[in-house]
């Protein structure tokens, strides 16, 4: 088998050539990560024949949509092909027709499937997207099935992550190297900003990102650095001047309602949208139950188009009437009803919000009528993350805030540009 010459830019070109049994790379949307990290799967196929690899990944949809189509290309650029078992979850190596070696694929989601079978290379592709006690017990289980036992085999993991503030990989790769400095023997780590891989990336990936992100996450997701996620305010960028606007509903205008659903605490936001921007416009809060917020809706915007954005939960059994679920009160009000099946991650509510109060650029895009919105005001300024890393409910600011984040993580929801790679190696 000739020497292999793969596409690979400078950041992922060191991290290859890392000679550490636990090595990460960590690095921005788009700075190619899983293509590196298959190309370490495919190094290990080159240089140990017939000894099996293993791939893990957070969910088995990232195994399908992610790793199948990434290790093909990949694995063509070092000079091999492969076999993609979908229904057995392996992916099996040939030069030319002589077989090479098989990946196992398992999810992360499920420590307990890691089991049964031994490897002697793993890839663990995004593991800090997991909570750090189910990445820790995936970590474990991994090691675990690292049983060659041959000379010149290391035995070893590769990581590639984005990251998610201080995690898995924070935890793992410095906090316990800089503890123990005999572990730096073991680890070694390289972080890489989408920069790094910028000539493989569309014209329009870097500056989307920059106009979608606030500034906090640009610091992780594009230029791969640890930064804290989950701790101070939640909406750290909202200033009740600087997002304030004197703007007020219009009879031609379509509100857009935002929802939380508690007794005795019920909450809505009332946008419009102008010039593509959401406007806070008018709030109800601590409202008695969901029959009592859809006569006050109808009472005080009457003849006006009204589109609902509520929390999923809603779809449940109401708790205020077990006959009737509290969307089911909304469209018997009359009102259009636009709701998923459930929720979306917190996480991903709070930087679509974050993204319009304040994104990379400095461009604020929701305003919000501080007079007639008291309430909301004081939540984006007042609410902070718990010792949990979720955001606090314990200070009573959480479901004007929650309603207030569904209709704009419905809107506005902040999407990675997709990679029309113009060479392979544009992966994320």
């Amino acid at each position: 088998m000739q020497n292999p010459s793969p596409t690979l830019n400078l950041r992922q070109a060191q991290f290859i050539a890392l000679e550490k049994k636990f090595k990460a790379f960590v690095g921005g949307f788009g700075s190619g990560k899983t293509w590196v990290g298959c190309g370490g799967i495919c190094k290990h196929v080159y240089e140990h024949p017939n000894v099996n690899a293993g791939y893990f990944a957070p969910t088995y949809s990232q195994i399908r949509d992610i790793f199948f189509p990434t290790i093909d290309e990949v694995a063509f650029d070092w000079g091999l092909n492969v076999d993609i078992k979908e229904s057995n979850k392996e992916v099996h190596f040939y030069s030319g027709v002589q077989y090479r070696g098989t990946v196992i694929c398992r999810s992360m989601d499920k420590p307990s499937t890691i089991v049964g079978f031994k490897i002697g290379h793993a890839l663990c592709d995004e593991i800090d997207v997991m909570a750090k006690t189910k990445a820790t017990q995936a970590w474990r289980k991994i090691i675990a099935r690292m049983r060659y036992n041959i000379s010149s085999l290391r035995n070893g993991i590769d990581v590639t992550t984005t990251p998610e503030g201080f995690q898995f990989v924070y935890e793992q790769f410095v906090k316990e190297v800089r503890k123990k400095p005999e572990l730096a023997a073991l680890y070694g780590m390289v972080q890489a900003s989408t920069y790094d891989n910028e000539l493989n990336l569309p014209d329009d990936y870097i500056p989307s990102l920059m106009a979608s992100y606030p500034p906090q996450l640009i610091k992780a997701y594009l230029r791969g650095e640890f930064v804290n996620l989950t701790s101070g305010a939640v909406y750290y960028d909202f200033d009740r001047q600087l997002n304030h606007t004197d703007e007020m509903i219009m009879p031609s205008d379509t509100l857009h309602i935002g929802m939380d659903f508690n007794v005795l605490k019920m909450a809505a936001v009332v946008y419009v949208v102008r010039d593509g921007a959401p406007l806070a416009l008018g709030e109800l809060v601590n409202l008695r139950d969901t029959r009592e917020m859809a006569l006050a809706i109808k009472e005080r915007y009457p003849r006006f188009n009204i589109v609902i954005y509520p929390d999923a939960s809603g779809q449940n059994t109401s708790s205020k009437n077990a006959s009737e679920s509290d969307l089911t009160i909304l469209r018997q009000a009359g009102f259009t009803v636009n709701v998923e099946p459930s929720n979306p991650a917190v996480k991903d509510r709070i930087n679509s919000v974050n993204g319009l109060i304040c994104n990379s650029e400095g461009k604020r895009r929701l305003k919000v009528n501080t007079h007639l919105c008291p309430h909301l005001t004081e939540g984006l300024e007042q609410q902070v993350y718990g010792i949990s890393g979720q955001p606090d409910k314990t200070a009573g600011v959480d479901h004007v805030n929650d309603a207030a984040g569904y209709p704009l993580v419905k809107l506005y929801p902040i999407i990675r540009p997709s990679i029309a790679a113009t060479s392979l190696s544009g992966f994320s």
